[in-house]
């Protein structure tokens, strides 16, 4: 089965699919690093922050990688196409030497602006973040619209409403935590005793939590399509599959005005 998935990303968009296959491998020395090294920042391990992003991309890049195939036919074979499928890998490339090299020198790679060079550098992730994000909502666009794809109706308007979803929702949380100083808002502004596995603030509002929602829409809002043609019928599906986006969206948009008045979210999960 996983042999059977590579392929298929593989043969759908291997761009896409190398750049994922590369930073699984990049996990690797960074979890070893993180065992190694015991510097902290913010709270938190050094490395911690370039295996997240890792993880993100890995997901993103294969995401896309598989949605490649339900493209409109030729479109993988155009010009304009091969050009902005290597812009993209090159932002990822770019976006994770900066991330790593930032933690490697113990400094952080995020809101830091106390030196002019570190400031430009980090205006220009942010310029490169955004392209990289434009993926999704041209694969979205493009998915969605296609008239002649033999998709399920609901669930190729459930991936173009997540794709877009994801890089509309995405550009608003990300340009609203750029404008500030940190991704956290109130409390003690520390990542120390986060939540589990994803680290957010226990004591502040985080904004990364809209963020992993809003970056997310790609994956939950499809995978309910996909659900839908299952176990609904076809009368019902794209009704089911608005009334789940809004909820999402709904969603995001709560977790994003609990995080900007500095409420955590769940802080007594786990």
């Amino acid at each position: 089965m996983i042999g059977y998935a590579l392929r298929e990303l593989f043969r759908r968009e291997p761009r896409f699919a190398s750049t994922a296959l590369v930073l699984c491998v990049l996990m690797l020395p960074l979890l070893v690093a993180q065992g190694l090294d015991q510097r902290v920042l913010q709270g938190a391990n050094v490395w911690t922050k370039p295996i997240k992003f890792a993880a993100a991309l890995i997901m993103y890049m294969g995401t896309l990688a598989w949605f490649a195939g339900w493209l409109p036919a030729g479109t993988t074979g155009r010009r304009w196409y091969r050009l902005f499928s290597r812009l993209v890998v090159a932002c990822v490339v770019a976006e994770m030497v900066w991330i790593v090299g930032a933690a490697a020198y113990g400094t952080a790679s995020h809101f830091n602006t106390t030196v002019p060079f570190l400031a430009d550098i980090y205006r220009l992730m942010g310029v490169l973040a955004v392209i990289l994000t434009t993926a999704s909502v041209i694969y979205g666009v493009l998915i969605w619209g296609d008239a002649s794809s033999t998709l399920d109706e609901a669930l190729r308007m459930s991936v173009g409403i997540g794709l877009v979803m994801t890089f509309v929702a995405t550009a608003m949380v990300a340009g609203y935590m750029a404008s500030g100083s940190s991704h956290v808002i109130g409390g003690n502004g520390s990542d120390a005793g986060g939540l589990a596995l994803m680290g957010w603030s226990r004591s502040s509002g985080d904004l990364r939590v809209p963020h992993f929602f809003a970056i997310h829409a790609m994956h939950f809002i499809p995978a309910f399509g996909f659900f839908t043609g299952l176990m609904l019928p076809p009368s019902v599906r794209r009704l089911a599959v608005i009334v789940v986006s809004i909820g999402f969206a709904s969603l995001i948009a709560y977790t994003f005005v609990e995080a900007i008045q500095g409420h955590p979210f769940l802080p007594n999960l786990f």
